[in-house]
């Protein structure tokens, strides 16, 4: 599938380019992931769902966000090891916000935010609802997620055993499939381990870095492949393409033309369960 860069629009082409159409900006991170991942993994794999989703709806991608929130030690091997680039978690609310709030003058129908890293996803959802509790997104529709929260926990049952959770799931088997499926170009040969990834919810400090952690990875990598990635490639965009289409849970689930199969009768219907999971 192919899809349409916002960014190469001219001036004079975007009102009637977006009306009516999906916007989706995948947001990274410039990150260390280990010795054997480059620090662009939240970027790419945001950049490349993002990217495959606006083919799926025939929308268009916005420009990708490199620079996130502080990697923290339990969830991305924190600032000990190179290469990290960071702002703080207000300035990515504002930042996001200011975004927010200059998409809102194109005559765009849907937005969709696909997150590519873990200490993201509170100020991007924070800042989204500043701007919805300003009235901006009215009429609109907005979805925002990590794509991990896609990931149905029967699949992570199946394809890999001993899952220690998103959280810990840092340059880990999951990242490491989807960049041998994506961008193996930029994979070294090392496949670190790890077997005691840190616990979920819990900051410490100070904190023992090479306890926590195996040169910045916090599960391991055994068992990673091209073809794991490209089954998790298709369930993550799979997953995003049917809940939009459904429009689970939303106020205008039945309102929108690119609702396939979906009838005016289906409008009092209720909207099916959402997909359970969480983060990579």
């Amino acid at each position: 599938m192919t899809h349409a860069a916002y960014s190469a629009l001219t001036s004079a082409e975007v009102n009637r380019s977006v009306q009516g159409r999906t916007l989706v900006w995948p947001i990274g991170a410039t990150e260390q992931h280990g010795p054997h991942l480059p620090l662009s993994v939240d970027s790419d794999l945001a950049e490349a769902f993002a990217a495959e989703i606006a083919a799926g709806l025939d929308g268009l991608t916005l420009p990708l966000h490199q620079i996130a929130a502080r990697s923290l030690p339990q969830s991305g091997g924190g600032l000990s090891f190179p290469g990290t680039l960071y702002v703080g978690g207000d300035t990515l609310i504002h930042y996001v916000r200011d975004v927010l709030e200059s998409l809102v003058a194109l005559p765009f129908e849907r937005l969709i935010i696909v997150n590519g890293h873990f200490e993201n996803e509170p100020f991007l959802f924070e800042a989204l609802d500043q701007v919805r509790a300003r009235g901006l997104l009215d009429g609109r529709e907005v979805y925002a997620f990590s794509w991990w929260s896609l990931v149905q926990e029967s699949w992570t049952a199946a394809e890999v055993p001993g899952f220690p959770g998103w959280h810990a799931e840092h340059a880990g088997v999951t990242e490491t499939s989807l960049m041998l499926h994506l961008r193996p170009e930029l994979v070294t040969e090392e496949r670190p381990e790890h077997d005691s990834p840190p616990r979920s919810g819990v900051y410490l400090h100070p904190i023992d870095v090479e306890q926590i952690s195996n040169n910045g990875i916090l599960s391991s990598t055994s068992g990673s492949s091209a073809e794991l990635g490209e089954k998790l490639f298709r369930q993550v965009t799979d997953e995003a393409l049917a809940m939009v289409r459904q429009g689970e849970g939303l106020l205008l689930a039945r309102t929108r033309p690119d609702r396939r199969g979906r009838t005016p009768s289906d409008a009092t219907a209720p909207a099916s369960p959402a997909p359970k999971g969480r983060r990579a």
